[in-house]
């Protein structure tokens, strides 16, 4: 019988909290986009209809993020920094998600182009926003020094 390894701890480099960053992102826009979308199609009003998406898809982002991406464990200060960081970006992406509309528009594009060319823009500035900030300030944990004490 061949002993299994035990899974390597997760990686802290910028490149693998970048990639696991996007890939969270991806996940997470799909179930904004989608949300929003879907809640546009049954009649609810764009700008709630994005409101509602965006809560889902950012709730999404940040239990995936704070596990996954930067392998910390949640606290009440963890988590009050994210919800302050994603109220501001909520703010700007819901800003430029509705500013964009018009000028969109007037190229002629069908509606659901203005949508999502409107989304991904948003979408884009809030997600390097939120990238900076959570590895920065929020999930940038000091090094552990090892003692004699505690062998980890």
């Amino acid at each position: 019988m061949s002993e299994k390894n035990p899974a390597p701890a997760a990686s802290n480099s910028l490149k693998s909290q970048l990639m696991r960053f996007i890939a969270v992102g991806v996940v997470s826009a799909i179930v904004d986009f989608g949300l929003t979308l879907t809640l546009n199609a049954l009649g609810l009003q764009r700008s709630v209809a994005k409101a509602i998406g965006w809560c889902a898809g950012t709730l999404t982002a940040y239990v995936l993020n704070s596990k996954w991406t930067f392998n910390s464990k949640t606290s009440a200060k963890s988590t009050a920094a994210v919800a302050a960081l994603y109220l501001s970006t909520f703010a700007v992406q819901n800003f430029l998600y509705w500013v964009l509309e018009s000028p969109l528009d007037a190229l002629g594009l069908s509606k659901f182009w203005v949508n999502l060319v409107a989304f991904v823009i948003a979408q884009g500035v809030a997600t390097v926003t939120n990238f900076i900030v959570q590895r920065v300030f929020i999930f940038n944990e000091k090094p552990h020094v090892v003692s004699a004490e505690d062998p980890r």
